[in-house]
């Protein structure tokens, strides 16, 4: 492989980018998929330790609310916002299998990114987690017996829209599978990338019949950290990888003519 410096400092090999300058988005995707893993457990030990948020009835939420405010606003902190984590981790596979496969690497980038994006503009999740219902919470203890209906029917639409089926959650596990498929050829062990492209297919199909299949949803929510946490694994064995192997890479040769300088 022949590396090329440019004049400016910036290098680049024959085939593209210089394989070390991913080595901090490598790192901060392994950091981020141990955060997002970390985020989806905090609201699963709250909903273990707490009684959930009713799924259905506007007045039963709103109360519910009242009594657990900073339970409720921790849950929904968390499980929107480990969105932000999913984002890095995306992008960095994309980078890392971008020599695999460069259309898979891409599309799956992309589709998995997109996902993300989506669901912090939709900021809600379930059970029954919107922003929204914060505020009327608070509007809901301070109205009269008069008001209070309205409100009450207003939160019953704003859970309705928290715990609908989205296709955020189908197209994160599009970008998983996409994204899995030429992990499953190199760069990582294959198991993996057989377990991300059953886990994309599953992921699918148990969004899409969530409201239908119960507790076999449980499955795919084990896959779905057990990928993130192996991937992050992988990415950062890639970064250690191109750590020392621009650690230890042949100096620069210098071209005064050019401006340039080549490492062979």
């Amino acid at each position: 492989m022949i590396e090329v410096m440019q004049a400016d400092g910036k290098s680049g090999d024959a085939g593209g980018s210089s394989i070390a300058s991913w080595k901090f988005l490598y790192g901060a995707g392994a950091v981020s998929a141990f955060a997002y893993v970390l985020l989806i457990l905090i609201p699963l030990v709250l909903l273990v330790v707490q009684p959930q948020a009713p799924l259905r009835g506007g007045a039963a939420i709103l109360e519910y609310i009242a009594a657990h405010k900073a339970i409720y606003l921790a849950e929904l902190i968390c499980f929107v916002g480990l969105s932000l984590p999913a984002i890095v981790v995306f992008l960095a596979l994309g980078a890392a299998l971008w020599r695999r496969d460069r259309s898979l690497a891409l599309i799956g980038a992309v589709t998995g990114v997109g996902s993300e994006l989506i669901a912090l503009a939709l900021g809600s999740s379930p059970p029954s987690l919107n922003g929204g219902l914060v505020l009327l919470s608070a509007q809901y203890q301070a109205a009269s017996e008069v008001l209070r209906p309205s409100l009450a029917a207003a939160a019953e639409a704003l859970a309705a829209y928290a715990n609908a089926v989205s296709a955020a959650g189908m197209l994160t596990a599009l970008g998983i599978l996409i994204l899995s498929i030429p992990m499953a050829r190199g760069g990582f062990p294959k198991w993996v990338g057989v377990l991300g492209i059953v886990t994309g297919a599953l992921g699918i199909a148990f969004e899409a019949l969530r409201d239908y299949i119960g507790a076999a949803y449980g499955l795919y929510g084990i896959l779905l950290p057990l990928w993130f946490v192996l991937s992050g694994v992988g990415l950062g064995r890639l970064r250690k990888a191109e750590g020392e192997e621009a650690r230890y890479a042949p100096p620069a040769r210098s071209d005064r003519r050019t401006g340039t300088s080549a490492t062979v």
